[in-house]
């Protein structure tokens, strides 16, 4: 395979993903950082704890990995890794009983844990692997830009920095450059044996990062991608939702897939290389999954743009945060059901079809989720968007033809509810990445003006039926129909309550005529 390309070529658009140095240079490339900036990292008084727990358990200590990295880049850490040289667990414990923080212990093996304390996590790993100084325990970590350390155990008698205005940067893996080159690099040709999950941290962090993924490493990954078999599923869930939460998610699934380890985690995904679609499609059904999560990535960074009449609604849709994770997983297995229903319409010519593949993906999607152990809450909105997805196409296509009407209007607002929004984001991103000859020029501007059409029939009906009260109820079906409780009740419910957002009916007298006529109807199809 040729790791060595500079960029990947995403269904025809180029992605850079070649080294860039310049912009950040004089950030990552400092040898040491201003003492009272460190400082600053720990809330009022735990510097004070650290020394007085250093007394009893004297040694090196060093803030390590990705604390040091955002200090480099100018952000701040979202917790404080402290690297102590043994006794990590002992450290984290007599911390938590003299602040009344909470100590949680960190994996089964390693000798790790963490103390969550006024809002703050700060971590305590001991050396690892047997390592004998802070540079040979940075050189078993598995990516450059993680592998830097500063000594902070002088700062704990010196919290004012009085006596230090900086502190040296400790980088025996080069990350201080790779950061600024916006490059991952793996530490040592070993990084991956020892954890195969590391393969998977490379393309997290390359996404999170804005980082291009060294040429050795995906070789590396190539050759070892087999070996992913070894990790649990929640890891792998795990990193893959941060994947999906970042805004490059389009970037290192293309790098998955080129490095073959995309294969290894959602094997499912590979029936669609090569498998042609109909002329609405100019991509196999693989790659048009890809084109649509990339799309979904512009989508969300400014929805407005493709909904301009609703820009508002989609904005507060997309307030509910996993919804933008949530969202690229749906684009990325909206067709996955397609191979399992591929077929050729010799009546129309040789067409190829793929009937009921949005309900298939739906069942293929929720298989996935099991494995991967995701939610049930999350299994079942990803799914119900996937089943749905075909829907509004289908009525993009009366709209075209002038032949939409109310009921098939309601119907859909009130299958979806409120993941609407959610619903057309998808239809969004599926249209904008099918861009084949049989493809309706303006699809694009067709759902978004759908969109406006069903936010309309939303408001104008079926909001004002469902927070009033209903004209009728399954206790008026027993008391003035003398019907029997049972699964008809809800048929003949839902029936009223549709006529009644299509402003066919609006009394408590119609609404029981209306479902005496339907419980007729029921009872000599069951006759």
């Amino acid at each position: 395979m040729d790791f060595l390309r500079e960029k990947f070529i995403i269904n025809g658009r180029i992605q850079v993903m070649q080294t860039r140095g310049a912009k950040k240079e004089h950030k990552a490339m400092r040898k040491e950082l201003a003492c009272k900036e460190v400082a600053r990292l720990f809330p009022e008084g735990l510097l004070d704890h650290l020394a007085t727990l250093h007394q009893k358990l004297p040694g090196e200590v060093f803030i390590s990995g990705g604390t040091v990295r955002d200090l480099l880049l100018g952000r701040k850490p979202s917790d404080i890794d402290l690297t102590v040289v043994h006794h990590a667990r002992q450290w984290a414990d007599q911390l938590a009983t003299v602040t009344g923080g909470t100590y949680v212990s960190l994996g089964r093996q390693e000798d790790a844990a963490r103390v969550v304390w006024q809002g703050e996590d700060v971590d305590f790993s001991s050396f690892r692997e047997g390592a004998s100084s802070i540079e040979e325990e940075l050189h078993k970590r598995d990516i450059t830009v993680n592998s830097m350390a500063l000594p902070v155990h002088e700062l704990f008698h010196d919290p004012l920095c009085a006596n230090h205005t900086s502190l040296p940067i400790i980088d025996p893996t080069g990350g201080r450059r790779d950061l600024a080159e916006q490059i991952i690099r793996v530490t040592s040709s070993s990084s991956f044996a020892a954890d195969p999950l590391r393969m998977l941290r490379v393309f997290r962090f390359a996404a999170i990062l804005d980082c291009s993924v060294d040429p050795a490493a995906m070789e590396q990954i190539h050759l070892h991608r087999q070996e992913m078999e070894r990790i649990s599923k929640e890891r792998i869930r795990y990193e893959l939702d941060l994947i999906m939460a970042s805004d490059r998610a389009c970037t290192a699934l293309a790098g998955l897939r080129q490095c073959g380890l995309l294969w290894e985690i959602l094997p499912e995904l590979r029936a669609g290389v090569g498998m042609g679609q109909p002329a609405s499609h100019h991509l196999d059904v693989f790659e048009h999954s890809l084109e649509a999560l990339c799309q979904m990535e512009e989508i969300l960074a400014e929805p407005g743009r493709f909904f301009p009449e609703n820009s508002a609604a989609m904005h507060s849709y997309l307030q509910t945060g996993r919804y933008h994770r949530l969202l690229k997983w749906a684009a990325l297995f909206h067709d996955i059901g397609k191979p399992a229903t591929y077929g050729i319409n010799e009546d129309k010519g040789g067409r190829i079809t793929f009937y009921d593949h949005d309900q298939q993906g739906a069942d293929i999607f929720s298989s996935i989720a099991h494995r991967l152990r995701w939610s049930s809450e999350d299994t079942r909105l990803v799914a119900r968007l996937i089943s749905g997805h075909m829907r509004p196409f289908f009525l993009a296509n009366n709209q075209r033809q002038g032949n939409l009407t109310l009921k098939a209007c309601l119907r859909l607002v009130k299958a979806i509810d409120k993941e609407l929004p959610g619903l057309f984001l998808l239809s969004m991103a599926d249209a904008l990445a099918g861009k084949g000859e049989g493809s309706p020029d303006a699809m694009e501007e067709e759902v978004s003006a759908l969109f406006n059409r069903l936010r309309e029939v939303e408001a104008n009906h079926v909001k004002p039926v469902r927070t009033a009260q209903p004209l009728i109820t399954g206790q008026d079906l027993i008391n003035e129909l003398n019907l029997k409780p049972g699964p008809h009740f809800r048929i003949i419910l839902e029936e009223v309550e549709e006529a009644q957002m299509e402003l066919k009916i609006s009394t408590r007298g119609q609404a029981l005529s209306l479902a005496e006529s339907l419980a007729e109807k029921l009872a000599k199809k069951l006759a």
